[in-house]
């Protein structure tokens, strides 16, 4: 297996750390965290034992370990991520990557001068039900007609933020917000399903904190639109459709899929069959680890592929609406 250490020790981490134990694909040998306290905490709830805590990062990427998962603050992937390409490791970064598509093209022109993999973890979209509706959308290409990507759920820090504190997705230091959150799985949707649009235009709802809650984003190509809907201070419970004229492809979620419908112009619903891990992280644990040991250039080509078009993506979201980031100064 693939030695893997991690940065960030967040239940996301947890959930990455049982995929590749179910899979068999990485092995946890390094840890990285800012008190190791915290990491052995984090170690003990997971039942692992015998891994190396370092509290110093440039010690920790001196490790002997292949490959590191990141799933620090946004703000933080992209210094990170460079100090582990700099140190010769594949990178799996949280989504989304970067807060800039500067930094972006920074990391991607390293990685490829050092001969490494850079992969950002946009999970969903290496599942079986995604591929589900690949071959769906593929099958009848010239009939599609748009679509509505809806994913909006109240975060857990929300109250934190309502309370006067400071939860670091809700702020501009830490590249926070509904649209760098839980956007980027729709931004990924499209773009996987579609390619990049010709245009992009964003609508947020801006707390006072300058990042947005929520919003809606239209990204405009040449034969029809895709709309978006996000958020992260309200709940919503619509589906996601994909319209192919007087039939639509309904998802039960535009970023946690797990169902998958056809409606035709007489209503009736028939279901699509679909399977679905019980670890959505899975599946990319699988993509990952293969094209490392197998150097499959290709799969992994055409994944950056889609990563900077979701990356220039949101930025031109941003930029229409008028969402500054700390990161946006640093040059």
């Amino acid at each position: 297996m693939i030695s893997l250490g991690i940065i960030g020790t967040s239940g996301i981490t947890e959930q990455f750390i049982k995929a590749i134990d179910e899979t068999e694909t990485f092995s946890l040998t390094n840890v990285y965290s800012r008190t190791e306290t915290k990491a052995q905490k984090f170690l003990d709830d997971i039942n692992k034992s015998d891994i190396q805590i370092d509290t110093d990062m440039d010690k920790f990427f001196q490790r002997n370990f292949d490959t590191v998962y990141i799933a620090s603050p946004n703000a933080l992937h992209f210094p990170e991520a460079k100090k582990a390409i700099e140190n010769n490791k594949n990178v799996i970064v949280e989504k989304p990557s970067t807060s800039t598509v500067r930094e972006f093209s920074i990391l991607d022109e390293l990685a490829h001068s050092k001969g490494v993999y850079l992969f950002e973890a946009a999970r969903h979209i290496h599942e079986p039900i995604f591929k589900k509706i690949q071959e769906v959308v593929s099958k009848h290409q010239k009939d599609i007609t748009g679509a509505t990507f809806s994913y909006m759920k109240y975060s857990s820090r929300y109250d934190a933020y309502l309370a006067g504190q400071n939860p670091n997705i809700f702020t501009t230091k830490f590249s926070g917000g509904a649209l760098y959150d839980l956007g980027v799985y729709t931004v990924y949707d499209a773009v996987v399903l579609f390619g990049q649009p010709e245009r992009v235009q964003y609508t947020p709802e801006i707390i006072e904190s300058g990042i947005d809650g929520s919003g809606s984003l239209t990204l405009k190509y040449s034969d029809f639109d895709v709309n978006i809907i996000i958020g992260k201070t309200k709940n919503s419970y619509m589906s996601s459709e994909i319209y192919f004229g007087k039939d639509t492809l309904i998802l039960d979620n535009g970023g946690d899929i797990n169902h998958l419908d056809w409606a035709d112009d007489n209503r009736n619903i028939t279901d699509i069959p679909t399977v679905k891990s019980s670890n959505p992280m899975d599946a990319e644990a699988k993509v990952f680890a293969k094209i490392i040991t197998e150097n499959d250039k290709e799969t992994y080509e055409n994944l950056l592929k889609y990563a900077r078009i979701v990356n220039k993506v949101l930025e031109q979201a941003r930029t229409s609406a008028g969402l500054v980031f700390d990161a946006d100064e640093e040059k």
